[in-house]
């Protein structure tokens, strides 16, 4: 049975991205997956701080992270995987914190100083980034190649590689209480209604397509 894990890198657990995520999991779970989800901002860790025991020689630490906090077990979890689904909103153009810095730990404890392949793993393991974004599509084709940079990272863990983005996000339940006059809400309101199934659907299917 394969094993599938979700990471959300979102602060809420009833939003967007989860909700894509959810759909990606029953994507995977259609096909017979065992399933999880984990939540980034219960735990308390920190970013790579560059100590290198993962590259050390003869360390206990080979391509491990050497950090111990609430991140060390995620790790293992991930890397018994067989796909890793990485869900994050756009916080000022980029992933949240939170997620960049479990990417650090993730993606460095494999990357390779020593081999041309510039991995270390030894096994596949399938990358999909599913993406809740606010700005409206005719924005995204501006931002769209900070993302592209993900491609060289995801081919240190020798799988497949995908990504989808969920554009113009409904983001409030009640916009009136909050300041958002550049916003449309009848518009997003209707993105939310028309495309955002669309979305789940596509989720859903990056899902097996990763499983498969």
């Amino acid at each position: 049975m394969k094993k599938v894990i979700a990471i959300n890198g979102s602060p809420r657990k009833k939003g967007n991205t989860v909700t894509l995520l959810e759909k990606a999991l029953e994507g995977a779970k259609s096909l017979g997956a065992e399933t999880e989800m984990i939540h980034l901002y219960d735990l308390k860790y920190k970013g790579c701080t560059s100590c290198f025991s993962c590259k050390r020689k003869e360390s206990e630490h080979w391509c491990k992270c050497a950090m111990k906090d609430d991140l060390s077990l995620v790790l293992e979890k991930v890397m018994e995987c067989d796909v890793v689904l990485l869900g994050s909103p756009m916080y000022i153009y980029n992933i949240t914190g939170e997620m960049q810095s479990f990417m650090e730990r993730f993606i460095f404890m494999n990357l390779s100083y020593d081999n041309r392949s510039r991995t270390n793993l030894t096994k596949s393991i399938n990358v999909g980034c599913i993406y809740a974004v606010g700005m409206p599509a005719e924005m995204f084709p501006r931002f769209q190649p900070m993302f592209e940079w993900q491609k060289d990272w995801a081919m240190v863990m020798n799988g497949k590689w995908e990504y989808m983005m969920s554009l113009d996000s409904y983001q409030f339940k009640d916009y009136s209480k909050y300041a958002t006059g550049v916003m449309n809400e009848p518009h997003k309101r209707k993105v939310r209604e028309e495309q955002f199934p669309i979305d789940c659907q596509n989720a859903y299917d990056l899902g097996r397509r990763l499983t498969e």
